[in-house]
């Protein structure tokens, strides 16, 4: 297993991990498999999305705002109830193929950590497997 240690930089945002994830499953030297990953983070996710054009990360901001917008009512005591909200739409794994020793992802595809509760220091868990 293998980590990323990941700073981001503001309260949300989508940070692209896509080009570390790839040097791992290089250093791995395993041609085909899978390569798996997770966030060990309750207030921080993984996701796919495209990025080729940073607007569709802004957007998705709004989106995630929207669906999970911070509440008068919420009882949590340490204040980032929607981040924790945010992060169960978004997830806290991913499963990529590999093949001939790259990961298998749609042309406008990137590997993302989702921060929501930011800015931290924040770890990403990676194992690749032959397969």
């Amino acid at each position: 297993m293998e980590q990323l240690n990941v700073t981001t930089c503001a309260q949300q945002e989508l940070h692209d991990i896509t080009h570390h994830v790839q040097a791992v499953v290089e250093r791995s030297g395993i041609a085909e498999g899978v390569c798996l990953l997770f966030c060990p983070h309750t207030t921080a996710g993984l996701t796919l999305n495209e990025n080729w054009d940073p607007a569709v990360c802004h957007d998705l901001g709004l989106v995630f705002d929207t669906l999970a917008p911070e509440r008068p009512d919420f009882r949590h005591g340490e204040g980032n109830s929607a981040a924790h909200a945010k992060t169960t739409l978004v997830g806290s794994s991913l499963t990529l193929f590999v093949s001939s020793g790259r990961l298998v992802l749609g042309s406008w595809q990137g590997v993302y950590l989702a921060e929501f509760d930011g800015p931290r220091h924040r770890r990403v868990l990676l194992k690749i497997v032959a397969g």
